[in-house]
């Protein structure tokens, strides 16, 4: 007589979870990739929002040698901070408009209401933002490093730890953003909620230029910034979701 035949086990929720959880996140990726297409379209279209920044950015940083001096060597001393301070605040200039428009169209609150996470709407705004925004000012501040009379051995650092810490800045101000959303003039009360948060991405932002302008090694000084990266693009998103369901509430 033979052995009774094992029916097969059933599949549980724990066998079937991660398998549907990794299915769930990379079924998103196409429609992502079609809200950032759309967003950075929509962005270029507002060409304002693109000059002011870097408008700001240039102006300032040219118009400081006959603030503080022509001196070369004083020029060269101040260039990291003054480039890193000038970054920072073209950057949130163009923070308040993040989703501004959105809201007053009614088109932030549309996406809200839908049954898929705000995550990923939030973080495609944010990179497209960060695209128009911050990529540019990094790309320019070689150029304006030169004109500052910046030592070369600077250049590549301030390239490098500009494209690090201004995404970052976008994320971060993209909380910010999403916190006063809702108010008619949030300008002031933008800047000192995300200003404090800003604080760290500037001091290792110049001190990573600084370092390699006096020798020695900047790999700490950016893998720091690396860091606050990645724990900004994991979180800051989630905080800026909440934010605009708490600021579409009131």
């Amino acid at each position: 007589m033979g052995e009774p035949a094992v029916p097969p086990r059933a599949s549980t929720a724990a066998d079937t979870s991660a398998p549907s959880a990794s299915r769930s996140a990379f079924s998103r990726l196409p429609g992502f990739f079609t809200l950032l297409r759309t967003e950075f379209t929509l962005a270029v279209r507002r060409r304002s929002d693109i000059v002011n920044p870097l408008l700001f950015f240039v102006t300032v940083l040219a118009m400081m040698p006959l603030g503080i001096g022509p001196e070369p060597e004083m020029l060269a001393r101040m260039a990291p901070g003054l480039i890193w301070v000038m970054a920072l605040l073209a950057t949130l200039l163009s923070q308040e408009s993040l989703f501004r428009n959105d809201y007053e169209d009614g088109s932030l609150e549309q996406l809200a209401l839908q049954p898929q996470p705000l995550y990923f709407p939030v973080l495609a705004k944010v990179l497209v933002h960060w695209l128009v925004t911050g990529l540019p000012l990094a790309l320019l501040s070689p150029l304006l490093g030169m004109m500052l009379n910046l030592g070369a051995a600077g250049y590549w650092p301030l390239l490098v730890s500009l494209l690090l810490g201004t995404a970052s800045l976008s994320l971060i101000g993209g909380v910010g953003a999403a916190l006063t959303v809702a108010l008619q003039r949030p300008g002031l009360l933008l800047a000192l909620i995300i200003m404090p948060l800003y604080v760290p991405v500037l001091i290792f932002g110049t001190g990573t230029v600084q370092a390699a302008l006096d020798g020695y090694s900047y790999g700490p000084q950016l893998a720091i910034l690396g860091a606050i990266l990645a724990v900004a693009a994991a979180l800051a998103p989630l905080a800026s979701a909440g934010a605009i369901r708490i600021s579409l509430e009131n």
